[in-house]
């Protein structure tokens, strides 16, 4: 007769064992998120069928909601659809989500957005945090003040206020090349070129480009003193997609290649 103890072991190790192989296996073999999060976001965006970018909403020219429609336009827009059918064949396979200099990195690192396109400078600080396509736009730091005023450039900051963006570079700058100024940080441009029509600053600064859509909506504003600052954008993908980063800058040179790029350079930065 069969001891009940022993044949409880005999048949209870096997039964354990296979148990162990078949979830080893599993971990293995499974699919679902844990296996596309692995994969990166090139997967993600292929099984998706969509690429979502976070961009500016209060950016003239370059991305800024149009109240009558409520859709997102401006150069980086028309940028991001293009890239978008140069990677998976149609431009309208695109969502964006509103994102500031302050809260973009953070939404990248979230998930909350597969890229930024944002009027994003590339810079070693940033490098350490995120990985950047190649440069898609070249700008430089300048000044906006009221047409008569006294300020005509980076020299004549004295003593004067200065209004720029939280998270923005040109806020580090401004300090560094006007250490003799007051810089009022806002969350965003809407918020300080407001400011500085109700007189809350004498100069508003960031990137060229920005400061012209600025110039654009109200022209009794100009753009003073040059640029003082190279300023290349870059499309920013968090760190180990080597993989989307390389399709974006082949979507990205194929556009250039095709004339796509200057046709919207063209579309919305003007010459003059």
């Amino acid at each position: 007769m069969v001891n009940p103890k022993k044949f409880f072991k005999m048949t209870a190790l096997p039964l354990m064992a296979a148990m162990i192989l078949a979830g080893c296996g599993s971990s293995n073999s499974g699919t679902g998120s844990d296996n596309s999060e692995k994969a990166g976001v090139l997967a993600k965006v292929e099984k998706d069928d969509k690429i979502v970018f976070g961009v500016k909403n209060d950016t003239r020219l370059f991305g800024l909601k149009n109240p009558s429609t409520g859709e997102v336009e401006g150069f980086d827009i028309d940028i991001a659809k293009a890239l978008a059918g140069e990677i998976l064949g149609d431009e309208s396979k695109v969502e964006f989500k509103e994102v500031t200099s302050k809260t973009r990195i953070q939404l990248l690192k979230n998930g909350d957005i597969d890229a930024i396109i944002a009027t994003m400078t590339i810079s070693e600080e940033r490098k350490k945090e995120v990985d950047f396509t190649d440069v898609y736009f070249d700008a430089g730091q300048s000044l906006l003040v009221k047409k008569g005023s006294d300020v005509t450039g980076i020299e004549s900051l004295t003593g004067k206020t200065v209004l720029a963006v939280k998270g923005s570079t040109s806020t580090i700058n401004i300090r560094e090349k006007a250490p003799d100024a007051e810089v009022l940080e806002f969350e965003n441009y809407s918020e300080a070129f407001a400011a500085l029509k109700q007189g809350k600053g004498d100069a508003l600064t960031t990137d060229d480009s920005i400061l012209y859509g600025m110039a654009d909506e109200d022209p009794s504003f100009e753009l003073v003193g040059g640029t003082f600052t190279d300023e290349p954008y870059g499309i920013a993908v968090n760190k180990g997609n080597e993989d989307f980063v390389k399709k974006l800058n082949e979507a990205l040179k194929a556009l250039k290649d095709s004339g796509k790029y200057d046709e919207i350079h063209d579309k919305w930065i003007k010459k003059d």
